[in-house]
């Protein structure tokens, strides 16, 4: 497919099933996205940051990096309602990325946050439905939950740098 798709990434051990997916799916040209202000440490942000780095030179694809480390915005926006964080931190970074492919000329954006079964998926499609209408730019859905194990294999045959928590542990989530 001649489709330019941004893909939003928390990091490159989810997006192993995702870009696999994709590109089987004949999206070959695909960017990933990085913008995360909800990591924390500093050093988990680095970790993740610099093994997408090494990964996406492993496979051949673009990187667009938002560097902001903005923990500082984060915990101000989610420290008064610790159980809403979710919609806070998917919203921020979808909307980056809805505006990032709407200014750059992007057909759709998707997300490796939905790989994961530890995210809240419906509302991760409902804030990045809401963010593709307010920037015109499609949202690219597909529930890649089914390859979350696979891709966790792949990075460990890769040897990429795995965290050892979702963010949504940190708080008791699940």
């Amino acid at each position: 497919m001649k489709s330019k798709i941004l893909l939003h990434t928390c990091c490159a051990p989810c997006s192993t099933y995702v870009v696999d997916k994709l590109r089987k799916d004949g999206y070959e040209d695909l960017t990933y996205y990085w913008y995360n202000i909800n990591i924390h440490p500093y050093t988990e942000y680095k970790n993740r940051l610099d093994t997408l780095k090494m990964y996406a030179e492993m496979i051949n694809m673009p990187l667009i990096i938002e560097d902001d480390y903005g923990i500082r915005e984060f915990t101000k926006n989610v420290v008064s309602d610790i159980d809403g964080r979710c919609h806070f931190c998917y919203a921020s970074r979808l909307e980056k990325t809805a505006q990032y492919a709407k200014e750059n000329g992007y057909d759709a954006f998707t997300t490796t946050l939905l790989v994961s079964p530890y995210q809240k998926h419906d509302l991760i499609i409902e804030i990045a439905n809401q963010m593709a209408e307010k920037y015109n730019v499609p949202f690219l859905y597909q529930d890649f939950r089914e390859g979350f194990r696979i891709g966790q294999q792949m990075a460990r045959d890769a040897g990429l740098y795995m965290q050892k928590y979702c963010r949504l542990h940190i708080f008791g989530g699940r």
